[in-house]
């Protein structure tokens, strides 16, 4: 992998304890998870990240490029008591905001949030995993499907609303995890996007940290993987077939007819879409390579932490490169469900 100058995003873990749903496939608030189970019983406080860190952080990334930051995809980042803060810090430093949230905008309500967020976030990815009320509250447990829906029309009409008047497009995307209990509704799913005005459907095949959801992985065996393509092909047709209002397509992201060797590897011919462009900071300053789940990012290596070396240095040391560089014979990066076709990860 060709050695970059510097970080175009990175995503902070301000708060991967705190959410207000319980997710089946997530690693920290399924109820199939013993992350919080054990921090509880050995009586560890919840993490937090400090709001000086990010702009610790911030301030020695002025010059690497940096674009956009990402609060928490661990927990819910609404609930983070600072995310305000953050807000402003993206205005101070001059990034935008890329946003992923269950959809439940809680503390402040939808109409609060929206009017805050939506001038300086290039996208907004709302958790959404059913087409209909069974399955969405059955996989986002804790969610209401109703109140779901209702809440990204209210964020739409504010987004619209500022579209017309604010030089800045929040793009507003549909996120859900590609997995069994969703698998016969997917192609209605991007129908509801359709309907609804989003601008993106994005999913990723699930990652099975548990031994209660091995069978959710669509890449189990080769007649799963042959329902996937199906299904696949069924909903790129609907996207072309039928336009956006604005007369433009709903675009589709990792909606991807595979093969068998999918089994063992997402893609034969395929990149990270995030070594040596992206940077990850978790709640107590670590600096993480990827998006991967907590205990796979920790057999990638020790990179150092941001609280007693700069993040720059971090990046052009030795060891952050020589994973850029061999990453593909890694049995983590081998088997990653975020694997990118080499053309759509430039």
């Amino acid at each position: 992998m060709k050695k970059q100058n510097g970080f175009w995003r990175i995503t902070f873990d301000t708060n991967p304890n705190d959410c207000n749903l319980h997710c089946i496939m997530c690693e920290h608030h399924s109820q199939y998870s013993n992350v919080e189970k054990s921090r509880i019983a050995m009586g560890k406080p919840k993490q937090r990240m400090p709001i000086a860190l990010i702009k610790h952080v911030l301030e020695r990334a002025k010059n690497s490029g940096l674009k956009e930051i990402i609060p928490s995809t661990m927990g819910e980042p609404l609930l983070y008591r600072d995310f305000e803060k953050i807000l402003d810090l993206c205005t101070e430093y001059d990034v935008k905001l890329n946003l992923t949230t269950n959809g439940t905008f809680p503390m402040k309500g939808v109409k609060e949030w929206a009017e805050k967020i939506v001038p300086i976030a290039t996208d907004v990815k709302i958790s959404w995993n059913g087409s209909t009320k069974r399955t969405q509250e059955k996989i986002m447990r804790g969610t209401n499907f109703e109140t779901g829906i209702n809440n990204i029309k209210e964020f739409l009409e504010i987004r619209n609303l500022y579209a017309e008047n604010v030089n800045n497009y929040c793009r507003v995307t549909l996120q859900l995890t590609f997995m069994e209990e969703n698998l016969c509704e997917l192609v209605d799913i991007v129908k509801l996007g359709i309907k609804l005005g989003v601008d993106r459907i994005k999913g990723h095949h699930v990652w099975t940290h548990f031994q209660e959801t091995k069978s959710s992985s669509l890449r189990k065996n080769p007649e799963s993987i042959a329902r996937w393509n199906q299904v696949v092909i069924e909903a790129q047709q609907v996207a072309n077939n039928n336009p956006l209002a604005n007369g433009k397509k709903i675009l589709l992201e990792n909606f991807i007819v595979l093969d068998e060797r999918a089994m063992v590897r997402l893609l034969p011919n395929s990149v990270c879409p995030f070594l040596g462009k992206e940077a990850w900071i978790a709640a107590d300053g670590h600096f993480s390579p990827c998006c991967a789940p907590n205990d796979q990012r920790q057999l990638l290596g020790d990179f150092g932490n941001v609280h007693e070396k700069n993040i720059d240095e971090i990046w052009h040391d030795s060891e952050y490169q020589n994973l850029c560089k061999n990453y593909t014979k890694h049995p983590v990066c081998i088997a990653c469900n975020m694997r990118k076709a080499i053309n759509e990860a430039s």
